[in-house]
């Protein structure tokens, strides 16, 4: 049986922001109408700590498929030659369980990750939202900057992070690569005044958005967070807005941004007030004043991963992308 190999760069090409959103879009609708299966991640912890290994499987009932991300975090690789988080997404075939691609997850991720951001912002800032402030300069950081140029336009970028020198880095880098001015700023405090929309893709443990900080009519995108012992924002800020998310079961379960709060009683599961997939399908509004602050809590979601790896497989063949291998065959000595 064969199986086709889909690397890093492969994904890139095959796999463009302006394509990815409008898949996410599909997806989250897919998600809302129940055809969809989407588990809780589950996590295998490294007894010593370093590192954690990630299962994250869904099936998806349109366009039918089924897979599963595996991915390794291992926090000290940064400042290293190796990435903090490594791993695949496993596509299988939905009729007989063949596995069809090794997909690479990192740029899956990088893409799908921003890309759900995307159909978030396009449904929730306000429609002449044009100020962009991103807390955070790594991978996320340059996704996300590219999908709001997408569904926005973006006439200001303010960048911040720690170390000073990243968000420097990043403001030159991208400033090049997209023919923009970037600001890096000293404080996020700086970067958040009167920002437009707000993406927080850090890896904080502790809040770097404040409530206090945010402008009113501001669209939040709070990405770095994904498990409940870590939040970026504090609790006023959580509290002040009006709460979206990518999926509530997995933010009553993970999502350190709301579960904090919550713990602390100053918010129910009610601040809750929908998932993207369900104005995506009209069942609920979205943002309805100019003035009011909309927040989405995105955690990421493995039926994400396997929309993309379906639409990347599907490309790679069309174009003949990839490493065909003999992976997988008859039992050794079997007619």
């Amino acid at each position: 049986m064969k199986v086709r190999v889909i690397n890093q760069s492969e994904v890139h090409d095959l796999l463009p922001m302006s394509e990815c959103i409008e898949v996410m879009s599909e997806t989250l609708q897919s998600l809302a109408r129940g055809d969809a299966v989407q588990p809780l991640r589950s996590a295998m912890r490294l007894p010593d700590i370093t590192g954690v290994l990630g299962m994250m499987p869904a099936f998806l009932g349109k366009p039918r498929a089924m897979g599963v991300k595996v991915i390794s975090v291992f926090p000290g690789n940064i400042g290293t030659e190796f990435e903090s988080h490594q791993g695949a997404v496993l596509l299988f075939d939905t009729e007989h369980g063949q596995l069809l691609a090794v997909i690479d997850a990192n740029e899956i991720t990088a893409v799908r990750t921003a890309a759900v951001s995307g159909v978030a912002t396009r449904l929730l800032a306000n429609k002449d939202a044009s100020d962009l402030a991103l807390l955070g300069s790594g991978t996320q950081a340059c996704s996300h900057l590219e999908a709001m140029r997408l569904v926005r336009n973006i006439h200001r970028v303010r960048v911040w992070s720690l170390p000073l020198e990243h968000a420097q880095e990043f403001a030159a880098q991208e400033s090049e690569r997209h023919g923009i001015t970037v600001e890096s700023m000293k404080t996020a405090q700086a970067a958040v005044d009167g920002a437009d929309i707000i993406c927080t893709v850090t890896s904080a443990k502790e809040p770097v958005l404040f409530g206090e900080w945010i402008s009113a009519g501001a669209h939040i995108n709070a990405v770095g967070s994904s498990n409940p012992f870590a939040r970026e924002l504090d609790t006023a800020a959580v509290v002040k807005s009006h709460l979206f998310v990518d999926r509530r079961e997995s933010v009553l379960n993970e999502a350190g941004d709301f579960l904090f709060p919550k713990k602390e009683g100053a918010v129910g599961d009610d601040h809750i007030l929908g998932e993207i997939g369900d104005i995506l399908l009209g069942k609920i509004q979205g943002r309805q004043t100019e003035e009011e602050i909309t927040l989405f809590e995105c955690l990421g979601l493995s039926v994400e991963d396997v929309a993309s790896a379906h639409h990347v497989y599907r490309k790679a063949l069309e174009n003949k992308v990839g490493t065909s291998v003999d992976l997988i065959g008859g039992r050794h000595g079997q007619s």
